[in-house]
């Protein structure tokens, strides 16, 4: 299944959903966008998912 996920910002809410749904397996592909991306991550949203073992930051 693709999913896509748009956002404005794409810097909090909608990485968060990206990363919760990347974990369930990779049968999903999970696409993110958005109209005006902030240029990182919010870093409470990192810390928040760092506690599912979710790593939101990827190099």
């Amino acid at each position: 299944m693709r999913i896509l996920i748009l956002c404005t910002g794409n810097s909090c809410r909608s990485q968060m959903t990206h990363g919760l749904l990347q974990s369930f397996g990779n049968k999903l592909d999970v696409f993110l966008a958005g109209t005006k991306p902030a240029e990182k991550v919010n870093p409470m949203a990192v810390k928040v998912m760092n506690k599912m073992s979710i790593n939101l930051i990827h190099n």
